[in-house]
């Protein structure tokens, strides 16, 4: 395998199934921004290789022996702390989604993801985004009222003041939200609204900058929570 460059993203695999791992490595072997630098069938071995290898990016099912792959975030935090970590799982339960997020998880998708839709996701992940599956958009709200304030994940936000936050949005940033909140890229809300995908990052900032939110999944819950789907 080529030497990685600074353009290529090195990821480690954590899944405890030989087959997947092994075929999750080659779907990502090839695009050639992508490095699998190693993989792992438990946390405790997930560890260990997170600290030897230092990858960017942690590729994590979270029904792992032993101890499960939500509960092994801090641990792999502390022996790679620049990577980030996305949960790609089977599960569909609010409270897995919840604790990967208040752990520290970057993103939770499905393992009915398509292939170039999880390479989008890694991507938009290391982008600094918070990636989470369509299918659990209607959860972040269940997600979020269960969340502690010293969590990672913030409780939702209030009715109040907040409340007419939504109202201060244009239609076009409410066509915006709506699809945050359904869990699409930026280029597949151009795609739908018929602009440019540079456009929808910059309507984007702007819809987070006017709701006095930090990602797009605190933008989705408050979307999902008003009512706006």
């Amino acid at each position: 395998m080529p030497p990685a460059t600074p353009e290529r993203i090195r990821i480690l695999v954590v899944d405890d199934h030989t087959l997947f791992r092994r075929g999750l490595t080659a779907l990502l072997a090839r695009d050639p921004h992508f490095e699998v630098v190693g993989d792992a069938a438990d946390a405790g071995e997930a560890q260990r290789r997170a600290q030897e290898l230092q990858p960017d990016l942690i590729l994590l099912d979270n029904h792992l022996p032993g101890v499960n792959g939500v509960d092994a975030i801090p641990a792999l935090h502390e022996a790679a702390p620049r990577a980030r970590i996305l949960m790609l799982t089977v599960s569909e339960d609010e409270q897995d989604l919840a604790a990967a997020l208040r752990a520290g998880a970057a993103g939770y998708l499905l393992k009915t993801i398509e292939g170039e839709a999880l390479s989008a996701a890694i991507r938009r992940t290391m982008g600094g985004e918070s990636v989470v599956a369509g299918e659990m958009t209607s959860k972040l709200v269940s997600a979020f009222r269960g969340a502690s304030n010293g969590g990672a994940l913030p409780a939702a936000p209030a009715p109040g003041p907040n409340a007419g936050l939504l109202e201060s949005l244009s239609p076009r940033e409410r066509d915006i939200l709506r699809g945050i909140a359904r869990g699409a890229s930026n280029k597949e809300i151009g795609r739908e609204l018929g602009i440019a995908e540079t456009t929808v990052k910059i309507h984007v900032q702007h819809v987070l900058r006017k709701l006095d939110v930090s990602s797009r999944v605190h933008a989705a819950v408050m979307a999902t929570e008003r009512g706006l789907l």
